[in-house]
């Protein structure tokens, strides 16, 4: 069974079970977990128990990770004894869980056989529990990656490494942006434009590019 080789005092206060985990709560070496859903002291008996009853069961094929360790100690007063007199000898090893825990993870078999692995191990438990999937499959939910040409998408942790899916309208293709010149410096003096025509003064005679021919002047009328 599980119990540390020395610590460094023989007895250790109690503690409170509150709050949740925040480390742990992620798999780390196998494709399937067992997490706890509730507070709780696990003993290295009941933790020996899980191991076996899971072990037995997938056999050869898997491998079992055990991710908690029971560091701590309990202590236990004899039967009808008066209150006080001091603190009790020490009765085990337990590991503090909290919600969110990661207990056990299991890697090498199908999701079926270890779903019945974890079943029997949380009888053997004092809490309860719930399972996790296949890790790759539940990072490629919420890490897709697009690469390539447009209409590809790669979507990383489906089971093959680095292997590409095609998805029909992943990408849409971008048109390029207008080019457009360089900014002028500030202070510069800003560039020539092409200044509108102006209009003809009324009488004034027409230019001569596209212009239509004008028309003969009248004679005047002068005294005789």
């Amino acid at each position: 069974m599980l119990l540390p080789a020395r610590t460094k005092f023989r007895k250790v206060h109690r503690g409170r079970r509150t709050g949740v985990a925040t480390q742990g709560n992620d798999l780390a070496f196998g494709e399937f977990g067992l997490v706890a859903t509730e507070a709780a002291w696990m003993s290295n008996r009941q933790i020996e128990s899980a191991r076996r009853v899971m072990t037995r069961y997938i056999r050869r094929g898997g491998q079992v990770f055990i991710r908690i360790f029971p560091d701590k100690v309990y202590t236990k007063k004899p039967a009808e004894t008066r209150m006080g007199s001091g603190k009790g000898a020490p009765e085990g090893w337990v590991a503090v869980i909290k919600p969110g825990r990661v207990l056990f993870e299991m890697g090498g078999v199908t999701p079926e056989i270890a779903k019945r692995a974890f079943q029997l191990a949380a009888h053997k438990l004092p809490i309860h529990t719930r399972t996790l999937g296949i890790r790759s499959g539940v990072k490629a939910a919420a890490d897709v990656k697009i690469k390539g040409v447009a209409g590809e998408a790669t979507a990383e942790g489906t089971g093959l490494p680095g292997a590409a899916v095609p998805v029909a309208g992943a990408v849409a293709a971008v048109a390029a942006p207008p080019a457009r010149g360089p900014k002028a410096a500030p202070g510069a003096a800003p560039s020539a434009k092409a200044a509108p025509a102006a209009k003809a003064a009324p009488g004034a005679a027409p230019s001569a590019k596209g212009a239509p021919a004008a028309p003969p002047a009248k004679p005047t009328k002068g005294k005789k």
